[in-house]
This record gives C-alpha cells, structure tokens and sequence, in this order.
C-alpha cells in the first residue's frame, strides 16, 4: 500500500512527486508531528527498508531535512533530529508539513502574527510604486475574490487569494518582501485541507476588505492601503482565534 497516499494533495505538490518526494514528505512530517522526536536518530539503513528505495534516495531526503535545520549528522550517532528554534521555519515545505499536521492552528497564528506587521507596509509601498497595469490587474483578481466567493467556489477562492497577496509583496518593490510572497503563498495552501476555512460565512467580508486594498492601491493611497492591509490580517486573525479550540475563552 502507498503509505505516502493519503498526505493531503498540496502536501505531496510542496515537495515534488517520486520516490525522492515521497520519502522527503513523510520523513518531514514525522519529525514535525513528533513520531520521531527531537534527539531521535534516523538510520539510513532502517528507513531504506521501511520505505522500500535505495539508501541513495534516503540519503537525499536527509541532506534536504539538513538544509531546513531539521536534522544534523553527528558522528558515531548518526542522523539526528534537532529541536525546532533550528528549523527553517519559514521554508514552505516546512509550512506545508506544519499547516498538514496538528500544528495547523499554531502555525496560522504564528505567520498570521508575522504577516500582521509585514503585510500593511508592504501594501503602502505598492500603492506608492505599482504601475496602473499593476493595479489593474490586483483590482481583477480581487473582483475574482468576489466571484469565487458568489459561487462557493473554494479552489478558485484559495488560488485567487494566494495570487493577489502575492501581487503586493512583489508589487512593494522591496525584495525582502517579495520573497516573503512564498513563504505566505504556502501558508494560504495549507487551507486546501481546510476546507471550512475557504469559504465560509466569514469570506464575504473577507472580499470586501480585498476589494478595498485593491482600490487604494490602484488609487496610490499608501494610508488607505496600509489600513485596509492592516484591517484584513486583524481580521483574519479573529476568525481562527475563534475557529481554533485552543483559543476558547476560558
């Protein structure tokens, strides 16, 4: 039996498919889920069997788990798993492993918390250096925002919403924040597992306040963008305080 098929599909797509993308998968979300522990030894030999592939395949996942942080070889030991203040915890594939497994709600608040005070000045940049092309095309896609959530269209929703956070990150002109667009791109991905949390009762306003960013940016109003950023994450961070049982009033 495939032991990798029942991974959530953006899970699979994050790290690529074969033998050398199954492994690096399923590998990575034990180490995330806790199955193998911090300080836990990953044996070449051992999970070459339990995975039926090459040790050469093993091996090639490990040396990806290093660059991550997630694992170091240490001598007359072996592959050892290190606690996650290593991790690289913005990588999407550790996004992708983290947003599939029970730490979809810590995460979310983690990088929502992040996004919160990366995002507002990333939108008053775009509305002060976006060309009107630019803005055009964040004014469509956020008008697709609002078509998809018309119609209960939960992909179309999640692929427009990654595209148009992703426009103002590259559309601030600061590549720092450009290159944050992926780190958040994977974050919104998780939710293809989620579905509740695609559209939902909270997603017509959600629309609105995109389609509200969109028009200030496309205005060249920096305040208005910055507040209307500002006022999305807040948002939405209110939704999956009140969605996840871990934040449940006492």
């Amino acid at each position: 039996m495939d032991r990798i098929s029942s991974r959530p599909a953006a899970a699979r797509t994050a790290v690529g498919r074969g033998l050398h993308g199954r492994v690096l998968l399923d590998l990575g979300t034990q180490i995330v889920d806790g199955v193998i522990p911090v300080a836990g030894v990953i044996d070449p030999g051992a999970a070459s069997v339990e995975f039926g592939v090459s040790r050469s395949v093993i091996r090639e996942a490990l040396r990806v788990l290093e660059s991550l942080g997630m694992v170091r070889p240490r001598q007359g030991v072996g592959t050892q798993v290190l606690p996650r203040e290593s991790w690289n915890l913005l990588h999407p594939y550790v996004i992708a492993w983290r947003g599939h497994g029970r730490e979809y709600f810590q995460q979310m608040h983690e990088l929502l918390e992040l996004r919160w005070g990366i995002e507002p000045v990333a939108a008053r940049l775009a509305a002060e250096r976006m060309t009107p092309a630019e803005t055009a095309g964040l004014v469509a896609i956020a008008d697709r925002l609002r078509i998809t959530t018309e119609r209960g269209d939960d992909d179309g929703f999640l692929s427009a919403d990654v595209e148009f956070h992703s426009v103002i990150l590259r559309g601030s002109g600061n590549h720092v924040f450009a290159n944050f667009a992926d780190t958040v791109a994977a974050l919104l991905r998780t939710r293809q597992s989620e579905p509740r949390f695609a559209v939902s009762e909270y997603t017509p306003a959600s629309a609105h306040r995109h389609s509200e960013l969109a028009a200030a940016i496309a205005a060249a109003d920096p305040d208005g963008a910055q507040r209307w950023a500002w006022e999305l994450i807040a948002q939405t961070v209110v939704e999956f305080r009140r969605e996840d049982p871990e934040s449940a009033p006492a």
